[in-house]
């Protein structure tokens, strides 16, 4: 089989590994890639729908997987599935569950799936009126995608007011911030679970913890992602019951709601006092949680996406390492709001970690940065500590001017064994 993986970051450099390994697969091509991920896998600029179609029918591209989400939210899916060819990632309407996360709040509203209590507004002087009925902190959201960064926890009244000023006067975030949803904060602590769909049936992979804040002991301001690490033990007793209460109840809504969803979803739960809650849907794998998972799958990524798109879930078996993986991003200064860029970077010969390439790119012959996520740096290892000690002990031979990077990805594990 040809695959084609659509993206530029480590999630699809992830991807292009996982494809390579299975005995199915002679050819991994991503579409734009970057300079990190040519070194190994052949990558290609397509500018538009057509472009990509045209160069799967001309190169025998068996299969496209689709990585971001704002090429779902672009129509590709739809577009490529029309032109006569397999694609894993639902269609654009399906989409919606991340696209709109008004949407997804109603939509769970509708069918009752446990999340945060919220109101919509379009307006800032009905959002300074709706935002009264909250107590702090309050969680502000952009309704349309914004990387990662659209969603902002509001110690006090007067944050809440800068940013829903900031959103809905100030434009801050163009379109994407033109909706708005003020959330009630949720208590407890955050997982990741990925449902694999073909839109009646789904399994479940292992779970996976993120790190979204910037600075070390979850400080500072929402990013793409600074980390993660899988599987998370703590969470398995709540499988079924994420599974019961949220998974399968929003898969039947869409399909109600005729936006039958096949593909794989990503479902951020926050394990409450209460139970869990839906902090958030995305139509895709995630980002850095893909980079954490995915080198302990053992079960064929083309197997997998065989049983999303011929319907046959319900008799899917995954099989997982008993491995401990654990993922740092590694930045430009000045992420997530500038960064700095354009910067030489070194990497030595790895040894012992598994080094995904993101915002990289080519400047006369040398690798430098380009992007706010530059590198994600994997250790895999029988526990945690292990697999800690050889992402960090990988991180301290890459240089590139500006280099950050969190020091305590994974150590929030340690919470779960008090």
């Amino acid at each position: 089989m040809n695959i084609l993986v659509i993206g530029s970051g480590g999630r699809e450099h992830a991807l292009a590994e996982a494809f390579v390994r299975s005995p199915q697969v002679t050819r991994v091509v991503v579409s734009p890639g970057n300079a990190g991920i040519a070194l190994k896998y052949p990558t290609v600029e397509l500018a538009s729908h057509q472009s990509i179609l045209d160069y799967c029918h001309e190169s025998l591209i068996d299969m496209v997987f689709i990585g971001p989400e704002t090429a779902i939210a672009d129509g590709l899916s739809d577009y490529l599935r029309a032109g006569g060819i397999k694609v894993i990632a639902p269609s654009q309407k399906a989409g919606r569950i991340e696209t709109s996360k008004i949407f997804a709040k109603e939509l769970m509203q509708r069918y009752q799936i446990p999340t945060a209590k919220h109101v919509s507004v379009s307006d800032y002087e009905s959002a300074l009126e709706r935002l009264d009925m909250f107590t702090l902190p309050v969680v502000i959201k952009a309704d349309g995608l914004a990387a990662g960064k659209g969603v902002v926890i509001c110690f006090t009244k007067a944050d809440a007011i800068k940013e829903l000023s900031a959103l809905l006067v100030d434009k801050s975030l163009g379109e994407a911030g033109s909706r708005v949803i003020i959330e009630e904060y949720l208590e407890g602590w955050e997982v990741s679970l990925f449902a694999i769909t073909d839109g009646d049936s789904f399994c479940t992979t292992i779970f996976a913890q993120d790190h979204k804040q910037l600075y070390n002991d979850d400080k500072g301001p929402n990013t793409g992602g600074m980390g993660a690490y899988a599987p998370v033990p703590a969470a398995e007793e709540y499988r079924k019951e994420i599974e019961d209460s949220i998974i399968a109840p929003i898969l039947a809504a869409l399909k109600m709601e005729d936006s039958l969803y096949q593909g794989i979803l990503f479902c951020g739960i926050m394990i409450t006092p209460q139970g869990p809650k839906v902090i958030e849907f995305n139509c895709r794998l995630g980002d850095p949680e893909t980079q954490a998972i995915l080198p302990l799958l053992e079960t064929d990524l083309v197997q997998i996406c065989d049983a999303i798109e011929q319907h046959k879930v319900s008799a899917l078996q995954v099989a997982w390492k008993t491995d401990t993986s654990v993922c740092v991003v590694l930045t430009s200064e000045g992420y997530p709001r500038k960064p700095n860029t354009g910067h030489p970077i070194f990497i030595p010969s790895i040894t012992s970690a598994t080094v995904y390439y993101a915002g990289v790119c080519d400047i006369n012959g040398i690798l430098c940065n380009c992007g706010g996520r530059v590198l994600n740096v994997v250790g895999i290892a029988d526990d945690i500590d292990t697999a800690r000690a050889m992402a960090y002990n990988e991180i301290k031979g890459i240089e590139f001017y500006g280099k950050y990077y969190r020091n305590d990805i994974g150590l929030r594990i340690n919470k779960f064994k008090q």
